[in-house]
This record gives structure tokens, sequence and C-alpha cells, in this order.
């Protein structure tokens, strides 16, 4: 692909998945108004996110087949399509049942989205600029987030969610044109280091013999459960908690989202391509720090007192830019041990055990956390109800589980650190060793 294009294919990629975590969180912005409508717990508005979840998972490793041995083009196209429409039609539901059906459609689309772009994406530049290009695309994690809830909440809060939900389906008339008219690179085209043995790809569980790579699922486990937590409840924590309307606390999420997700994955991308040349380690083990750093700040964001909103989302946002510096950390690390020819299955893989073992959990535990607290805090205070009140103190008292992965995630990502540069080795030495991690 000429160098021209790279601009211009990466933008598009960036934009889809925008549109991906925008339509993907848009109900972070809107659970006050659905609870209350369908008069849902906190357990069940988790399902939301975590049924889909799973479904997403499970979906995600014959997708990311798909993306190695056909179109990446076509086949991101198609889960555009199919998740935009559906997040679309969630404005007609009249019934939870009928929400959560058509949420399981919108992952199953979202589904194809990292597989392929990733891949896509490792194709197009070399090792030593992947970090960056990566960083950047993960970018649409809090520039999605932050328009979902800055957008949502306000448009909610005007004309009820259902319209909300119409509006993050209509970019999706835009991107699916200008996807289609890229041209797709060849698989290993930026590679400039060549195996010179193994012609054909590995089987698909001899992935899981890199020993990084388990560090690394570990690791996707625990981020995810804890952003996925952050992403479904923050509104409504501060809501609740510290007494905003549904504007205001899409709104300041919103603003909080953008400029320190925007941050975190911009330094990520930059320094993750100036320390590989530094050490081999230098990735996971920047992430591992930059976990390690976040766990503080949400645990002194979350104990702000009610009212505080202001310095609880500084803190918790900044938390949450530190945390986000992990995509274009990890994911560019993920490309140093896997050869091209298995990369979009590798990262099925990885998305198929970090969302069943992590992300799924993160929305259904907190809410059901989270309830099980309130019901303690009413039966404390005396109360046969479990009003607003004791909902507020619930919720607050769940979001504590943030901090507490947040250092477990250092710890495994420091674990990791530990162990690929001898991974990195194994991928280009020549000989059957390197057939599970060479194979061209």
């Amino acid at each position: 692909m000429h160098s021209k294009n790279l601009p211009r294919s990466l933008a598009v990629l960036f934009a889809v998945n925008i549109l991906n975590f925008y339509d993907r969180q848009v109900l972070g912005a809107l659970l006050e108004p659905i609870r209350k409508e369908f008069h849902l717990s906190d357990t069940q508005l988790g399902a939301l996110g975590t049924l889909p979840i799973v479904l997403y998972a499970l979906a995600g490793l014959p997708l990311g087949r798909l993306a190695d041995s056909g179109s990446r083009k076509r086949l991101l196209a198609a889960g555009v399509a199919v998740w935009a429409s559906l997040t679309g039609l969630g404005g007609l539901v009249q019934s939870y049942l009928m929400l959560l059906v058509s949420r399981l459609g919108v992952y199953v689309g979202e589904a194809a989205c990292a597989p392929a772009a990733t891949s896509w994406i490792g194709d197009l530049f070399p090792a030593e600029r992947r970090s960056r290009a990566l960083a950047i695309f993960m970018l649409g994690v809090p520039i999605g987030g932050a328009l979902s809830y800055a957008i949502s909440g306000p448009a909610a809060q005007a004309w009820g969610w259902r319209a909300a939900l119409v509006v993050a389906a209509l970019p999706a008339a835009l991107l699916i044109p200008a996807l289609l008219t890229l041209d797709e690179p060849a698989r290993g085209a930026s590679e400039t280091r060549r195996p010179a043995t193994a012609t054909a790809a590995p089987p698909v569980w001899s992935i899981l013999r890199i020993p990084t790579m388990w560090w690394i699922i570990a690791s996707g486990a625990l981020v995810n459960f804890n952003l996925y937590a952050l992403a479904t409840f923050f509104p409504a924590f501060l809501t609740r908690y510290h007494g905003l309307s549904v504007g205001q606390a899409g709104l300041w999420a919103g603003v909080g989202y953008a400029v320190a997700g925007i941050a975190g994955g911009a330094i990520a991308g930059a320094w993750g391509d100036r320390v590989i040349h530094k050490r081999k380690d230098g990735r996971m083990l920047s992430a591992a720090v930059a976990a390690l750093v976040a766990a503080p700040l949400a645990l002194i964001g979350i104990r702000q007192p009610a009212g505080g909103a202001a310095a609880s989302i500084a803190l918790i946002m900044i938390a949450y830019g530190f945390l986000n510096m992990y995509y274009g950390l990890v994911y560019s690390a993920i490309h140093d041990i896997v050869a091209p020819a298995v990369r979009a299955t590798t990262m099925a893989i990885y998305f198929l055990a970090m969302y069943l073992c992590g992300a799924s959990f993160g929305p259904l535990l907190t809410g059901r956390l989270s309830d099980s607290l309130a019901r303690s805090a009413a039966h404390a205070a005396g109360s046969a109800v479990v009003g607003e009140a004791y909902r507020a103190i619930g919720l607050h008292q769940a979001m504590y589980v943030i901090p507490a992965l947040s250092a477990a995630l250092a710890l495994a990502l420091y674990a990791g650190s530990r162990t690929i540069a001898a991974d990195m080795a194994r991928r280009d030495e020549p000989g059957p060793r390197a057939v599970v991690q060479s194979a061209q």
C-alpha cells in the first residue's frame, strides 16, 4: 500500500472504532431513565452489558479466523451495518427483554471490529511505528465513550432515551461507504523481519503456548472488568451519589473520558514506540506502572464526599487516562510476539478469554454488589424499603472494586514484562521452535 494511503486508512478505521465504542457504551448515559421506566435493579442493568459481552466473546473467535483468511474490509463493513442497525432499533423496544435482545445483536456485529481492524493496522505499519498507530486506533475507546455520554445524556434529557439510540446509529451511513473504498493491505506487508521457515499458519491453540499471552490475557480480564464497570455505572454514580442530572452526568463524564482518555492513549502511543528501542519489555513494564498509578487515584476519587462531583470526576477520569494507556502499549506487545498470519486470530482468542473472564463480570458483578450493599445499608438503617438514598450508598461502595483490581492489573502486567523478551526472540528464531510464533 502506498504510504499516502496510510493516514486515510487509519483515519477511517479510527472512525469505525469511535462508532464501535459509542454504540457499545451508549446505554451508560441512559441507565437511569431505563431503570425507572422498566423498574430494574442494578443487577439487571449490569446484565445489559454482561450477557452481550459473553456473546461478543464467543462470536469473536470464528470472526477472527475469518479475518485471517478472508476480506477484512467486507467483514468489518458488515459488522458496522449489523451493530448500528440494531443500536437504532433499540429505540423501538417496549420491554427489558426486547432491549437485551437488541443489545445481543449489537455485540455480535461489534465482534468483527477489533480482530479485523487491529490485524489490518498491523499490516499497514512496521513494528517501530505500530504502537502509535494502534494507540490512535484505540483512542476510539475514550472518544467513542465520551461522545456517547456527552451526546446521549443531553439527548435523552431533551427527547427521551429512545431518540438517543437512534442518534447513535446514524454515523454508520457515512462510515460504511468510506470503509469500502479503502485498499486492504496484504498480510505481512509491513514486516521487515521475515522468518526463513514455516509457510502455513499454525493451529489456533498453539498461540497459547506463548507464555506472555497468558499474562496479557489475565491483564485484559482485569482492565476490562474495570473499564466496563466504569463505563456502565459512572454516569449513574454521578447522578445518584453526587446529585447531577442525567444530562449533566453524561456531559461531564463525556468531557472527562475525552480529555483523560485521549491524553493517556496519545502518551502511550508515543512512549511505546520510543521505549521499545531501549528495552524489549518496555511496553509491558510501562503499562504496569500506569495501572499502578491509576489505583490510588481511583481510590481517592471514589472516597470524595457526596456532592463533591468535580473532584471525584477529575480524579477518577485521570485514573481512567492511566488505564487507557493499556491499549497502545499492550496491543502492540501482542503484535511483537505473534506473526502476521495469526494476528486476527490471536486478538480473537485474547478477546474471548478476557471478555469471558473479565469484562463480562464487570457490569454484572458491580451491579450485583451495588444491590447487595444497598440492601445492607437499608437493613442497617431499619428500613424495609431500598430507596434511592440506599441505592446511592450501594453503588458508591461497589465502585471500590475499581482501585483494587487496578493494583492486581499492575501485577499481571509486570509478570508479563518478565517473559516478553524471550517470546519476542522465539518468534524470530529459525527452526521448528519458531513455527508457532513465526508462521507467515
